[in-house]
């Protein structure tokens, strides 16, 4: 399963974009790396190919996007993390690449893919509902209201690392993604102890 790392920040090197309230991403295609002969990777067009002719990152999501438009291919499922402050990272769920588009922008050609997200967890095989309402990713302001509030330690032992954002109230009974209230900080093994109990 691809991997996609995003980020809404202010100051974030990619114009990425979570949409429908948390729903849909528009992620952005990966500019051209630094090397002899770039200076300014903001001033070229994002790669489709590397200079030997073989698809980029970009070109495989591209390729895979369009393939999935015109109903050739399934698509593509990829796991999405996203930064909330330097050094941290966490895991928005696994999303299906839908499609994608080059537009132009200050006068270059970038990649934008667009991602919908899924109720799979790990399991790329499971089938994928289209009936189902998601609202289960937590946005990035309620993300940091969490971490800050919760002081990036797990709300039962206090241990600052490997932590999940849990929802209070289950998203699986009806718990919202959209209140910080119902949001908090757990360690791993905290997490899987409460499952989808209620406490």
């Amino acid at each position: 399963m691809s991997v996609v790392l995003m980020s809404v920040r202010q100051g974030a090197p990619y114009a990425d974009r979570v949409e429908d309230a948390g729903q849909t991403l528009i992620y952005e295609g990966h500019d051209e790396p630094r090397r002899a002969g770039v200076t300014d990777p903001k001033a070229l067009d994002q790669p489709m190919h590397t200079p030997k002719g073989t698809l980029t990152q970009n070109g495989h999501f591209y390729e895979a996007a369009r393939a999935h438009a015109r109903g050739d291919i399934e698509p593509e499922p990829v796991r999405v993390y996203e930064k909330i402050k330097d050094g941290i990272w966490v895991y928005n769920g696994v999303f299906r690449l839908v499609d994608a588009q080059q537009t132009s922008e200050d006068g270059r050609k970038v990649f934008k893919f667009r991602l919908e997200l899924t109720d799979l967890e790990d399991d790329a095989t499971a089938p994928v509902r289209a009936d189902l309402v998601h609202n289960r990713i937590i946005p990035s302001w309620v993300k940091v209201e969490v971490w800050r509030r919760d002081k990036g330690r797990c709300v039962e032992c206090g241990r600052p690392d490997n932590l999940h954002y849990d929802h209070d109230l289950p998203y699986s009974k009806g718990g919202t993604s959209l209140l910080p209230e119902n949001v908090r900080l757990l360690c791993a093994r905290h997490n899987l102890e409460k499952g989808a109990k209620i406490r």
